[in-house]
């Protein structure tokens, strides 16, 4: 035989040829092996795999409300996987997967015949589930030429390893954590809470077909773009599983006869629900995790690490906030620009639409590359498709970057917050009209002047410093020491010689008699009352105080309105109870913040509640029981501005406090009427909505039956006094004689006093 190779030149080169072939083959395997073309993970390495896993944010009952990721990943245990998921996976990608250790040879040779000798790249076929999981692991990297051939002998390396270390039920588990689907979701669970909105282990049948089916090519097969496309390769997955004994026919065909139903939630951090809340969140874990350390030392990461976020957030009530708010603000958008008219003033001031302009990004952008103010006007003025939000939906328009703009600045934006006033936990929270656009939030970031709603804070101190419920005051204007005469906006004005009780002039919100009652209270008595109810941003130690002049926030404004409803003590608003990582270790825990001491007594706790539900029953929130028909025991305060560029409403039950805000970002632009802009109309509505919706469901009935505990007898003689009586004819001539006179603070009951002595009993008007 060696004779006849020597005597044949040809014989000889042939075999020369094919042992060096050989010799090369393994020498140039030899070089992916020892990582000559890239590090190959050892045994070791891969017996520890850690994969980038998304954190996850729980609302109060478990609820999925959002996540935080890089690659949008929640990694779950076998036996959360349903059996015909497993059986449709191996069915459609690998059927001898538990007879092979991890190279299914048989394929193996088509496709090195294919692939390498014919340079065929699409021929696959000779993927193994193992093999799969080694490239969804590590990935792909461009050799060039060799690329395919390179990345084949690594992943075979791999997967040989990874049978080594992991049972079959361990690669399949592995598998699924790890297996890209479409728009940005790693891993079934993901893929299912996203696609179908249901954990894996709800996963019908048919569901469990598609996501197996997208695999194939995940963006091709994406149900959500091209549902007939992911119906007819779902029903491919169904016919394969019947070929291979994991479904009868007759099954098989009944689940393709089932039409193909996507529930899809997306949790991007701009969309779905209460995303000025997720992002409340993601800030307050960040700054959290740089304190904590992992058990190597590690900071842990947001967005890597898969923790566990649990919330207080009520879902359905967070849901049902975020349709009020939507229905309500369409309308008064609607009311707010036909107001203007053609002299809207973000087209006509050209004060603000140029400080709009210049505050932009692109303006900005365009500054700092030398241009000069004509330039950059040109620029902006040039049109160009742009979307833009509107009530109606997302629309693309023609349209320039000052037109943009122009029609960002006409929107009002709102701010709600809804919490639990015995703990502070927040149950909803939303932050603005669409945070796609506006991401600027109102419950935290911004302060607005509280207008009205700050009366209750200066009646609470006038009780708390001795005044008597009764106390009458002249509703008469009085200018004070620095030329300031507050005046009121509804007709209680117009007779200067009537006197109201403290509940009248807090129900009606009067603004005379507020500043009277600082006055008498004193400034800094008012303050201090502030301070123990929980408020800590500045406040300005001036008359106009009284009428809501400093600027608090949603969230401030609600933790101190806690305190009538939660035994005089305010709590500090909170919305995450704990953080976990993903293996269900406490990293972090958070407990209510309730004030140690009450902020005033009792009695005068009850005594305001008493007033508020009066604004409620017959004062200046009365649209709550006689537009939307509400017969909840509800106690509340309106709050408008000067020149109407806020409207407030506090919403108080026994159960919940909820606040909103209505009004422009722009400072300058204001409601155009009172009758609009005023706070029973701007804010109130939100407030009333959510009360209805929630009285039409069941699951709030703890909030929307309770009921407020009821006077005691001898609160309810303190408070037993007419609602006003007006001045006999001396007081009158003696107010006409002496202006200056700012209240007349008498006792009715006691009746003391010189002019009670001379005239008698006062003439009433009830």
């Amino acid at each position: 035989m060696l004779d006849r190779i020597k005597k044949n030149p040809k014989i000889k080169w042939a075999l020369i040829i094919l042992l060096s072939g050989i010799a090369l083959f393994f020498l140039f395997f030899a070089t992916i092996y020892f990582g000559v073309w890239g590090k190959i993970p050892s045994s070791r390495e891969l017996s520890d795999l850690k994969q980038n896993k998304a954190t996850q944010v729980l609302a109060s009952k478990g609820e999925l409300i959002g996540k935080f990721y890089i690659f949008d990943r929640q990694p779950i245990a076998f036996e959360a996987l349903p059996s015909y998921l497993i059986e449709a996976l191996i069915a459609t990608e690998d059927v001898r997967f538990y007879e092979h250790d991890g190279i299914d040879n048989r394929s193996l040779l088509r496709v090195f015949f294919k692939s390498i000798l014919l340079q065929d790249d699409s021929a696959g076929g000779g993927s193994t589930i193992t093999l799969q999981l080694a490239k969804n692991i590590y990935g792909r990297k461009d050799y060039g030429a060799l690329g395919i051939v390179i990345n084949k002998m690594q992943e075979a390396i791999i997967a040989k390893r990874l049978e080594d270390i992991y049972s079959k039920d361990e690669i399949i588990q592995l598998y699924f954590n790890t297996v890209p689907f479409s728009d940005n979701t790693y891993g079934i669970e993901s893929a299912s809470m996203k696609f179908f909105n249901k954990h894996t282990s709800e996963l019908t049948l048919e569901e469990a077909a598609v996501l197996v089916g997208m695999l194939k090519a995940s963006h091709y097969y994406n149900p959500r773009i091209f549902p007939e496309r992911s119906r007819l390769r779902r029903d491919v997955v169904l016919v394969q599983m019947s070929k291979y004994g994991y479904l009868t026919e007759a099954k098989a065909q009944e689940a393709k006869m089932a039409p193909l139903v996507l529930d899809y939630k997306n949790f991007s951090h701009d969309k779905g629900i209460a995303p000025y809340f997720r992002e409340q969140v993601r800030k307050t874990v960040s700054k959290l995790l740089d304190t904590l350390k992992n058990k190597d030392g590690d900071k842990y990461n947001i967005y890597r690490d898969g923790l566990i976020v649990h919330t207080t957030l009520n879902y359905k009530m967070q849901e049902l906030a975020e349709e009020a708010m939507l229905e309500h603000m369409k309308e008064l958008q609607s009311q707010h620009e036909s107001s203007y008219g053609e002299a809207a003033p973000w087209i006509k001031n050209k004060k603000i639409l140029d400080d709009a302009i210049k505050s932009s990004k692109k303006y900005k952008a365009l500054k700092s590359k030398g241009l000069s103010d004509s330039e950059i006007t040109n620029a902006l003025s040039e049109k160009h498709p742009v979307e833009v939000f509107d009530y109606d939906g997302i629309t693309t328009k023609n349209m320039s970057t000052i037109d943009s703009i122009a029609h960002y600045l006409k929107f009002l934006n709102s701010g709600i917050l809804a919490l639990n006033p015995e703990n502070g936990a927040v149950e909803a929270w939303v932050g603005g009209i669409d945070f796609r656009y506006f991401q600027y939030d109102h419950v935290t970031q911004s302060k607005r002047q509280v207008g009205s709603t700050f009366k209750p804070i200066v009646y609470t101190a006038a009780l708390e410093n001795g005044m008597d419920p009764c106390t009458y005051f002249s509703v008469r204007e009085v200018t004070y020491d620095n030329g300031w005469t507050p005046s009121n906006s509804s007709s209680e004005g117009d007779d200067p010689f009537m006197n109201y009780n403290l509940k009248t002039a807090l129900s009606h919100s009067m603004n005379t008699i507020a500043v009277k009652v600082l006055m008498e209270t004193g400034v800094d008595n008012v303050i201090s009352e502030a301070r123990k109810m929980g408020i800590k941003s500045d406040l300005p130690a001036v008359p106009s105080i009284a009428l809501g002049t400093a600027s608090l926030s949603v969230e401030e404004l609600a933790g101190a309105y806690t305190s009538y409803v939660n035994n005089s003590k305010p709590v500090t608003p909170y919305f995450i109870t704990k953080i976990e990582d993903g293996n269900g270790n406490l990293l972090a825990e958070f407990k209510p913040k309730v004030a140690k001491t009450r902020a005033f007594s009792e009695d005068n706790r009850k005594i305001m509640l008493d007033m508020m539900q009066a604004t409620v029953n017959e004062g200046t929130a009365t649209r709550l029981r006689s537009t939307y028909g509400l017969r909840n025991d509800i106690a509340g305060k309106t709050g408008t501005t000067q020149d109407n560029k806020d409207g407030w409403f506090v919403g108080i039950t026994p159960n919940l406090v909820c606040v909103t805000w209505v009004g422009s970002d722009d400072h300058r632009i204001g409601f155009r009427t009172t009758s609009i802009g005023q706070g029973a109309n701007s804010a109130l509505p939100i407030f009333a909505k959510l009360m209805q919706k929630m009285n039409d469901d069941s699951e709030f009935k703890t909030i929307t039956s309770a009921r407020f505990q009821p006077l005691s007898q001898e609160l309810a003689s303190l408070m037993n006094c007419d609602p006003q009586e007006r001045d006999n004819l001396l007081e009158r001539i003696f107010k006409s004689k002496n202006s200056s006179r700012s209240n007349r603070n008498r006792d009715k009951k006691k009746k003391k006093g010189f002019l009670n002595k001379l005239f008698g009993k006062k003439e009433k008007n009830n």
